[in-house]
């Protein structure tokens, strides 16, 4: 029986490597689609149109949100972020398991939205670490890392309303470790409900015709 696949919702402090640790997880594993958000930040080095991101402008985002074709969407840090709706519906029809890396008001949006969503939190081993990989990145002023560390403290209060805390420490680890968590959730018996009736069906079959 071809079941229906798991939305998967990764997010993290800023910093925490969940980009990286989800574009790694699906170029190991042929079994995740990774959504593609939309946003009006302005691409990074090496980002590119359709990839990492849509860029949208203001108005075009706005735009969207009207229409109704995201299933969530939120300001984080002055910009929008957005997940366009069709492309998530039909990926999880077809029984792939579609993972979306937002921020958490978004992801508690969607949970709102798709109760048995999977909720995985990405943070790195400290936050010494956590601020040490901010000045790395190099792409952004004192003021920003300042206020991604202060968005960071907001989000620490919530983190518990997550299913899984993923400590992404060493990136094979991580990777290996969020692939278990999903897989294990397809046994889960509340996701297996129409399998469960097949069983009870066939048995009930199986034993009035003996």
């Amino acid at each position: 029986m071809k079941k229906r696949g798991i939305l998967i919702v990764v997010s993290g402090f800023s910093g925490a490597g969940k980009g990286t640790l989800m574009r790694k997880l699906v170029a190991e594993y042929d079994e995740y689609a990774l959504s593609i958000s939309a946003t009006t930040r302005n691409p990074r080095e090496g980002e590119e149109e359709g990839s990492a991101y849509f860029f949208k402008t203001v108005e075009q985002f706005e735009k969207m949100i009207a229409q109704g074709e995201l299933i969530e969407y939120a300001n984080y840090v002055g910009n929008y972020y957005g997940t366009p709706r069709t492309y998530v519906e039909e990926q999880l029809e077809q029984g792939r398991d579609v993972i979306l890396e937002i921020e958490m008001q978004g992801a508690l949006k969607v949970k709102e939205q798709f109760p048995e969503t999977l909720l995985l939190f990405v943070t790195p081993n400290s936050i010494q670490e956590l601020e040490k990989r901010l000045v790395r990145r190099g792409t952004e002023t004192a003021e920003i890392i300042n206020s991604r560390m202060e968005q960071a403290l907001r989000e620490a209060a919530v983190i518990d309303r997550y299913d899984y805390l993923v400590i992404n420490e060493d990136l094979d680890e991580c990777v290996a470790n969020v692939h278990q968590i999903i897989q294990s959730e397809h046994s889960r018996v509340s996701r297996s409900t129409e399998f469960i009736k097949q069983i009870k069906e066939e048995l009930e079959e199986n034993v009035k015709g003996a």
